[in-house]
């Protein structure tokens, strides 16, 4: 007999039905009849026959046809929504899905897979795992190891000892012994009274790369989890059913506690669950204690996020940058390699090579470049002469959190630690969160840096004072308004980014009676991180496309080959602009170019030529050498003879 599973005002309702001809409204109908039913006073309502609402699919929100039968238009158990006429207007209405889960509908189940060993998963694994590129599998060691942890923690409750978290309660609680008869109600309870989360769900994106690291922190063997446990974890994961995850409620220490409760809540059967099927419903519809909750995991996998993105949108910075160089006719002599020989920063010196293998005339012949190789200018504004320092910087920076987000991934952060080789239990703070939230609250610090020497140069390029093109980059100004508010959005999302980049880290409040009585706050560290990378992604998406909109002003002329590649990118998503339009869905689509790495993807292969090019037999970079987008060093290579602004 087929079943569906009606949404109906928050609550889940399983409508079986007996007979297939039945329609749509009429399931409508039965899953209100059974709201009503189960409300004291009908939910509000008279009769089923005075309610009037419409249906749609869980997954993509697809309106269904009331006239249709369940048998054509819907399979066995799918899940679906009756929204009440009236309801989606009132500020109580909760939908099925929050806004923009809906996107996540087009999952598609992998058919790869990732061993996990809790050692050798990289920032880069771990958002692919989050994308749902891949599925999970422990390695045969790390199976070995759980099984030999377990082994620990079940020798300890059949002899009765007492360890923190296993057979007492938790945190002022440490001191009370719980008897074996009630030690599986004190593993939910925790659960349970710890899952106090607030605000909206972490996004399925990121749910699964939560779930995905804390299976890997799991099958370091430290834990003293179940390898049955562990393996119905990886099979959630694997069908990407997903706990409703509250990002707000941890102060990072103890681990994230909150997230990290939500996430056992669902995998106990309880709370809500995420499925690409059903959207958000009842977790029993979709569908272990201290070892899930207790870790770092929500910081450092929103934390690997982070890293990941900061790295793709500072190696774009420094193309969008050069584009705009040209545009504003500035010279390449500051990026000489002796300049930056005599400052051997890695980062510094990375970035100066980027540049010359974008612009360097001898390589790349450039027109624009040539229409003022002779001019009388000596030397460009900071914004432009200082890329080197100051996305250099930027980049150091990257590296140094990236080192750090990849020892955590790979740490256990339980407590107590389980060590099998000694057949003991040892509580310590490997929990803390104070590496990750330091470190992110660095990241933000960093990568801000972009946006800001980004809006200087979109200033540069709206301003005809500075630019010799026409004011904000329109003709007919004055009737058109060009990039005029374009750059105050950029400028508006740089000063949000400075409150942003407060520390989070630097406060603390102690929690659990004074049990818990220094944290980290690494949370807030992550979330605003994340948010100041995409408020950076977004001001360099308005460059780049003012840089683009300048390139029109400046034809026929065409700069460097590269260059040329980038602009044709941006044309194939955004025409030039004429006159005034809708500029928001430009900026958009600009932004999406680079969020999806298309920007790198274009111009890499010229850098990469180029550095083959250009760097000396005698000095082999290093395999381990510094390398977020092949930063590496190149230092006295290739002089640029781009001699053109300095007389």
């Amino acid at each position: 007999m087929p079943r569906y599973t009606v949404h109906v005002r928050g609550e889940w309702l399983a409508v079986p039905c007996l007979n297939c001809t039945n329609t749509i409204g009429w399931l409508g109908k039965e899953a209100v009849r059974r709201y009503m039913k189960n409300k004291p006073d009908n939910g509000g309502f008279a009769s089923v026959e005075e309610v009037k609402f419409y249906i749609r699919r869980c997954k993509g929100l697809g309106l269904l046809d009331l006239d249709d039968t369940v048998e054509d238009a819907l399979e066995d158990n799918e899940f679906v929504e009756v929204v009440i006429e009236g309801d989606i207007m009132s500020p109580d209405f909760i939908p099925s899905q929050p806004e923009g889960v809906h996107l996540y509908s087009k999952y598609r189940e992998p058919e790869q897979y990732i061993s996990l060993d809790g050692n050798s998963l990289t920032t880069e694994d771990l958002v692919n795992l989050g994308k749902g590129l891949y599925k999970i599998k422990l390695t045969p060691e790390a199976e070995a190891k759980v099984k030999q942890s377990r082994e620990v923690i079940e020798r300890i409750i059949k002899e009765q000892t007492v360890v923190y978290g296993i057979t007492t309660g938790f945190g002022k609680f440490a001191r009370t012994v719980i008897p074996n008869s009630k030690l599986r109600e004190l593993q939910v309870n925790l659960v349970r009274s710890h899952s106090a989360g607030v605000g909206k769900p972490l996004s399925p994106e990121r749910s699964r790369m939560l779930l995905a690291l804390r299976i890997n922190v799991l099958a370091k063997g430290y834990s003293g989890i179940s390898l049955e446990t562990l393996q119905q974890v990886i099979e959630a994961f694997n069908a990407s059913c997903l706990p409703y995850i509250p990002e707000k409620g941890t102060v990072g220490a103890s681990g994230d506690l909150a997230p990290l409760s939500h996430l056992a809540l669902g995998l106990i059967g309880e709370g809500k669950m995420w499925s690409p099927k059903s959207g958000w419903a009842d977790a029993k519809y979709v569908r272990f204690g201290l070892a899930l909750i207790n870790g770092t995991q929500m910081i450092t996998s929103l934390g690997c996020e982070a890293v990941e993105r900061a790295g793709a949108i500072a190696r774009q910075a420094d193309i969008i940058a050069a584009l705009t160089l040209e545009v504003l006719k500035g010279t390449t002599r500051a990026f000489d390699t002796d300049i930056h020989a005599v400052r051997p920063h890695r980062g510094q010196a990375e970035v100066a090579f980027r540049f010359r293998s974008l612009l360097d005339s001898d390589h790349h012949p450039s027109e624009i470049a040539e229409s003022h190789r002779f001019c009388d200018r000596v030397q460009d504004a900071y914004t432009m002469r200082c890329c080197p320092q100051v996305h250099g910087v930027v980049n150091d920076t990257i590296a140094f959190v990236k080192d750090i987000m990849m020892t955590e991934i790979n740490s256990a952060t339980d407590n107590p630690m389980v060590f099998a080789e000694r057949a003991e239990t040892i509580s310590g703070g490997n929990f803390h969160g104070e590496y990750p939230a330091k470190a992110l609250d660095y990241l933000a610090i960093g990568v801000h840096e972009l946006a800001a020497i980004s809006e200087r140069r979109i200033e540069r390029l709206c301003n005809p004072s500075l630019s010799e093109l026409p004011a904000f980059l329109v003709t007919e100004g004055g009737l058109n308004s060009g990039f005029m508010i374009a750059h105050c959005t950029a400028a508006a999302l740089v000063s949000e980014n400075k409150a942003l980049c407060h520390p989070s880290s630097v406060d603390s409040l102690s929690t659990s009676a004074a049990t818990e009585d220094h944290v980290s706050m690494g949370g807030w560290a992550a979330r605003k991180a994340l948010r100041v990378i995409e408020h950076v992604e977004q001001v360099l998406a308005i460059e780049l496309l003012a840089a683009c909109q300048g390139i029109e002003f400046l034809r026929p002329l065409r700069t460097t080959t590269p260059l040329e590649k980038v602009y044709d990118l941006v044309r194939s998503v955004v025409r030039p602009w004429m006159k005034d339009r809708f500029m928001a869905p430009d900026i958009e689509a600009a932004h999406r170019l680079l969020v999806e790495q298309k920007v790198w993807e274009v111009a890499e292969p010229y850098i990469e030529k180029y550095r083959r090019e250009h760097i000396p037999e005698s000095r082999p970079i290093s395999p381990t050498a510094f390398s977020l987008g092949s930063l590496e060093m190149n230092m006295g290579v290739g002089h640029d003879h781009r001699h053109k602004d300095e007389l």
